[in-house]
C-alpha cells in the first residue's frame, strides 16, 4: 500500500482511545506537554473500552471452577468464553487448546517444558529472549540471522534436512521482530518445518497487536502472544495450538485446577489424575480479569477492522520513516531492507549521540517516551550494530555517559492508540536534536542516563 493510500485510509481511521491519551509530564526546561507514549513495542496503553468492560465486571468479581453462588457461576462463565473469544481471534482449529498463561514468555516456557524427549529445537538468533531462551534443556540449534525472507527459509531448511527426521522437532519463530518492527514469512517457515516433519511456534506478541492472525492460514501448530502488548493491561498471555504435546506433559504447575482427582495410597502417598483439558496447566486461580481483558481487546481490534488500523499504521510507519531518512546521522536498523512490511516499531542510532543520552534527551526536554538499549534480543542487537554478537549487555543501557559511544540502540513504536500529533513531535524532536544538541546537561546513574539537577 502506498502512503497516499494510507493516508486516505487515515482521514476516516482516528486513533483508538486508550489510557492515559491526555497525561501531562513536566519538561525539565519547564512547563509541561501531553505525554508521547512510543514504547508500544515494550507495552502498549489499554484501550479505553478494555478498561471500561473491566470495571464494569469488576464489582461481580468471584471464584472461578469452584463455587456455587451467582458470581462464582458468572465469573467461571466469563472466564471460559473468554477463552473462546481469543480462540476466535486467533482462527484456532476445532481441536486446539487455548492455555491463559502470564505473558508471551510464559506460554513458551509452558511450552518447552511439554517437548517430548530428545525434541530439537531450531531457533533463528534474532529471536527476543522470550522466545529464545526458554528451550534450555533440549538440544538447540541457533541459527544465523538471515537478510532476506528467502534466506531464512533457505537457512531453516537447510538446518531440518540435517538432522535426524525420526525425532520430534520444534521450529520457533516470530512473526513481526520487537527490534525493527519487519514481518517474517511465517507461512512459508510453517511449510519448510512441516515438509521436514517439524512443528512451529509462533511469538506473534508483536504480530497480534498490529496484523490479523490465524493459526489456519499460517498452518503454525502453536502461537504465542501477550495480552500488555494488545492493549489489555499487564498480567495475562497466551498459548494455543495443538493439544497433544500439552496433554501428554506433566502440569507446568501442579496444584488445584490442574488436578481432575487425589487419592492417598495405602503406603501414605498420593497418586494424582490430571486434567487433559487446558486446565492442566493453568493450576491455582487464575488471573480472569487479566483473561477478559485480553478478550475485550480482541472483540475491540475486530471490531476497529484490521484493514483500516493497519492502513493507518503504514500511513504513520511512513511519515516516521521519511522524517527520519531527512537527518543523516541516523542510521535505521533493518535486516530484510527499506522494502520489507512491518509494523511500526522502528530502532536506529545517531551519529555523535550516546543512544541513552539521546533517549533521556527525547523524554526530559519533549515529553517522548521510547526505548533505548538492546530490547532484550541482544544477538539481533549486536549483529545489526556491526559489533560482536557475544559481547555482553544487559537489556537497558550500559553505563556510558553522554557522549560516548554506546552498544544499544533507540527503539520507537507505536500502534493503534497513537496519533498524528505523537510521531511529529518526535520526528521534529529528532531532528533540532541532532542540530543544535540537547538543552540540557546528563549523567549517568544506576546505568540510566539522567537530567543533571
Amino acid at each position: 500500500m502506498s502512503v497516499s493510500t494510507a493516508a486516505s485510509a487515515q482521514t476516516v481511521c482516528a486513533p483508538l482511545s486508550v489510557l492515559g491519551r491526555d497525561v501531562t509530564v513536566p519538561l525539565v526546561t519547564g512547563g509541561e506537554v501531553t505525554y508521547a507514549a512510543l514504547d508500544y513495542a515494550a507495552s502498549a496503553p489499554a484501550l479505553q473500552r478494555v478498561w471500561d468492560d473491566v470495571a464494569a465486571y469488576a464489582p461481580y468479581y468471584g471464584s472461578v471452577h469452584r463455587g456455587a453462588g451467582y458470581l462464582s457461576q458468572l465469573s467461571t462463565d466469563l472466564f471460559e468464553n473468554a477463552r473462546g473469544t481469543v480462540a476466535e481471534f486467533l482462527d484456532c482449529r476445532a481441536d486446539d487448546q487455548l492455555v491463559f498463561t502470564r505473558s508471551t514468555t510464559d506460554s513458551l516456557n509452558l511450552l518447552a517444558r511439554a517437548l517430548p524427549a530428545d525434541c530439537r529445537v531450531f531457533v533463528f538468533e534474532t529471536e527476543h529472549h522470550a522466545s529464545l531462551l526458554p528451550w534450555q534443556d533440549a538440544h538447540v540449534s541457533y541459527l544465523d540471522a538471515p537478510r532476506t525472507p528467502r534466506q531464512a527459509v533457505e537457512t531453516l531448511e537447510r538446518a531440518l534436512a540435517e538432522r535426524d527426521p525420526h525425532g520430534p522437532a520444534l521450529v520457533c519463530v516470530t512473526g513481526a521482530s520487537n527490534v525493527t518492527g519487519e514481518l517474517w514469512p511465517v507461512r512459508e517457515l510453517a511449510a519448510a518445518a512441516h515438509a521436514h516433519g517439524a512443528r512451529i511456534v509462533l511469538d506473534a506478541a508483536q504480530l497480534a497487536p498490529h496484523h490479523p492472525v490465524s493459526v489456519r492460514d499460517l498452518d503454525v501448530d502453536w502461537i504465542a502472544f501477550s495480552g500488555h502488548k494488545l492493549y489489555a493491561p499487564f498480567g495475562a498471555g497466551v498459548l494455543a495450538g495443538r493439544a497433544d504435546w500439552l496433554r501428554e506433559a506433566d502440569p507446568y504447575l501442579a496444584g488445584g485446577g490442574a488436578s481432575r482427582k487425589v487419592t492417598r495410597r495405602e503406603d501414605g502417598g498420593v497418586d494424582v489424575e490430571w486434567h487433559e483439558s487446558a486446565a492442566r496447566h493453568e493450576a491455582g486461580s487464575p488471573n480472569v480479569i487479566g483473561a477478559y481483558a485480553v478478550a475485550s481487546a480482541c472483540k475491540a481490534l475486530t471490531e476497529a477492522g484490521f484493514d483500516t488500523l493497519v492502513a493507518r499504521e503504514r500511513y504513520l510507519i511512513g511519515k516516521v520513516r521519511a522524517g527520519l531518512a531527512e537527518v543523516p546521522q541516523v542510521k535505521v536498523l533493518s535486516l530484510f531492507g527499506d522494502d520489507a512490511d512491518r509494523v511500526g516499531v522502528i530502532s536506529f542510532v545517531v551519529e555523535g549521540w550516546n543512544s541513552s543520552h539521546f533517549a533521556a534527551a527525547l523524554s526530559a526536554e519533549y515529553g517522548i517516551g521510547v526505548r533505548d538499549g538492546l530490547f532484550c534480543a541482544h544477538p539481533l542487537v549486536r549483529t545489526l550494530l556491526g559489533s560482536d554478537p557475544q559481547t555482553q549487555g544487559e537489556c537497558g543501557a550500559p553505563e556510558a555517559a553522554p557522549g560516548e559511544k554506546s552498544l544499544n540502540a533507540i527503539r520507537v513504536s507505536f500502534g493503534a492508540g497513537t496519533p498524528d500529533e505523537h510521531v511529529e513531535r518526535f520526528v521534529g524532536a529528532v531532528k533540532e536534536l541532532v542540530s543544535a544538541g540537547a538543552k540540557w546537561t546528563y549523567r549517568t546513574e544506576d546505568g540510566r542516563c539522567v537530567p543533571a539537577v
